[in-house]
């Protein structure tokens, strides 16, 4: 499995979701979320900032089943989908991700078929704190 590459602006993230909390960065003067994390806002120019605990909640904004698998650390898991999720408290972020169909799952455990644009997810965490994404039960 991979593991993410953190920086400066990003290692809060992840520190969060190896907790089990899904946090954004933002701005601490004009309140605007944003993502990817950076040391200045791009609303206000402000460089004050705080983290602020998101639901997790969120819709498949869109997604991609790669096809042969773009990463050789992910073969053996193929075929598996990488999402694109839209948050519900910040339709303006948009974080990318597994969907899986249950945390811990492996990544090709949601059939391609499955998959559609819109649908309501819910965040989980791998035990090293990847945040992946898991169907909401209607």
């Amino acid at each position: 499995m991979l593991s993410p590459v953190t920086d400066a602006d990003g290692a809060p993230f992840w520190e969060y979701a190896r907790r089990g909390e899904l946090r954004v960065q933002a701005c601490a003067s004009c309140g605007e979320p944003r993502f990817p994390p950076r040391p200045c806002c791009p609303h206000c120019q402000s460089f004050a900032s705080e983290w602020r605990r998101v639901s997790g909640h969120g819709r498949i904004w869109s997604y991609v089943v790669p096809h042969p698998p773009l990463l050789p650390d992910y073969a053996e898991q193929a075929p598996y989908n990488v999402v694109v999720v839209e948050l519900a408290e910040a339709p303006r972020i948009r974080l990318v991700g597994n969907l899986v169909a249950e945390a811990g799952a492996r990544l090709g455990s949601v059939p391609p078929e499955r998959i559609r644009i819109g649908a309501r997810v819910q965040v989980v965490f791998t035990e090293g704190g990847l945040p992946q994404w898991v169907l909401e039960r209607s």
